[in-house]
């Protein structure tokens, strides 16, 4: 056999290595997701590769059967072809004692550089690429050498389910996904630039309906708009001609007092028709929804699916009325953005200042400002619930907090309620609160 057949023979096994480094890698690294899309859009071979991943021990039995079976063969045939040719060549310098074991060496290390470089690291590297790509490109092929394998594949595999049994491993890959996995995949991808910013907010909301209680998106009691049995024609005109709702709760002399709720459109037909405007034992009354406070987001679209209602009433423990919650409110929590949508609650006055309502919900504020977190927030729903748990009193002007490099500061009250907040950036270690009382 010629010195040029001899090289011909090792340069197909580091392809025939190559080849199985290649499927080993691809196969690892292609994601589930990915390849359920290709294999949607019509892909077999993308169903080819899920079934390996579902059950990998004869596929990486099969390809380390194959790898240290053409390394061995690299080594003896690389060992026979090289070496000769080394010991010429290092005989025109030196030919000496060592020159059998310099010639020995030699070939070793070159046959070892070719098969890192050609034959183990750039053929991985180029799957990690294109990982799904390359999986169903060698899946057929793998799937052929697996069956020529397959007593080996066999026992060997059957060997190593027994001893990971025995260690206490499970066997099977585990392909759970949790929130935390969807999270760390859209944060890629928004530092990818894949992923807008708007929408990596609103898949982040998404996921904290869950968490996200109904007081942090509902209209609070003091500024609900509601009707009176006790109402006259002419007031009630004078309510719907100031404020444009489709809806108004109805109520019994006071708003703890929750009779039902009217819409619009009924009572401007009846307007229309030139009937007298009366809610007192008006069939325009219809039952309304009520929710308790302690009701995450999550659980009151569920609500309103059973119901098929979008306007809801919220209770407190002592069936007070807190505040009041649409469809719309929740909808806006998802896909607002967090600034512009809440534009009237958050206003950015320059690049260091924000100016914020009082009952702001502290997600909001937390997006806002890109604040990780604020001390003990299971306490409180808004920012103003914030100033009175870290205050430990009613707030006053010039009051202010200082927590994660901002500045709380009240500048405006309104019947001991706080009405707005001056927020400035500051020079402040995050997670340190200061409290300064005027």
């Amino acid at each position: 056999m010629s010195f040029s057949q001899q090289l011909l023979i090792i340069l197909m096994l580091i392809v025939a290595s190559a080849f199985f480094s290649v499927s080993e890698i691809s196969l690892a690294a292609a994601r589930r997701l990915k390849l359920k899309i290709m294999a949607d859009d019509g892909d077999i071979r993308a169903l080819q590769v899920l079934a390996l991943q579902d059950k990998p021990g004869h596929f990486f039995t099969g390809v380390q059967i194959g790898v240290n079976a053409v390394a061995i063969l690299a080594g003896i045939f690389g060992e026979s072809t090289l070496t000769p040719w080394f010991r010429s060549v290092i005989a025109l310098l030196y030919e000496g004692p060592l020159l059998e074991n310099l010639s020995l060496g030699s070939s070793f290390v070159a046959i070892t550089a070719l098969f890192i470089l050609f034959a183990d690291l750039l053929p991985k590297r180029l799957a990690m690429v294109a990982p799904e790509q390359v999986a169903v490109r060698v899946v057929a092929p793998m799937q052929l050498c697996i069956t020529l394998f397959k007593p080996a594949v066999w026992f060997f595999n059957g060997v190593s389910d027994y001893l990971l049994r025995l260690l206490g491993f499970s066997a099977q890959r585990s392909d759970d996904i949790t929130t935390d996995d969807i999270y760390a995949m859209v944060d890629a991808g928004a530092q990818a630039g894949l992923v807008p910013r708007r929408e990596h907010h609103a898949i982040e909301n998404v996921f904290e309906l869950e968490s996200r209680l109904v007081p942090s998106a509902m209209t609070t009691r003091e500024s609900i708009i509601y009707f009176t049995l006790q109402e006259s024609e002419a007031e009630l005109r004078q309510q719907i001609g100031m404020h444009s709702h489709s809806k108004f709760l109805v109520c019994d002399d006071v708003i703890d007092r929750v009779v039902g709720y009217v819409e619009s459109k009924d009572l401007l037909n009846h307007i229309i028709a030139n009937q007298p405007l009366t809610l007192e034992d008006s069939p325009a009354i219809k039952a309304v929804l009520t929710v308790p406070d302690s009701l995450s987001l999550s659980e009151l679209l569920a609500q309103f699916r059973a119901s098929r209602e979008d306007f809801a009433v919220v209770l407190n423990e002592y069936a007070l009325v807190v505040g009041l919650i649409t469809l719309n409110d929740v909808m806006n929590t998802v896909m607002g953005d967090l600034v512009v949508a809440h534009q009237h609650q958050i206003v950015k006055r320059d690049d260091q200042s924000w100016l914020i309502d009082g009952f702001t919900p502290v997600e909001d504020v937390m997006h806002a400002l890109a604040i990780a977190e604020f001390p003990d927030d299971n306490n409180y729903e808004t920012i103003a619930g914030f100033m009175m748990y870290m205050l430990r009193k009613v707030p006053k002007l010039t009051d202010s907090v200082s927590h994660a490099g901002y500045k709380f500061e009240v500048v405006d009250i309104e019947n001991h309620r706080i009405d707005q907040l001056l927020v400035t950036r500051q020079p402040e270690q995050p997670g340190q609160a200061n409290l300064n009382h005027a």
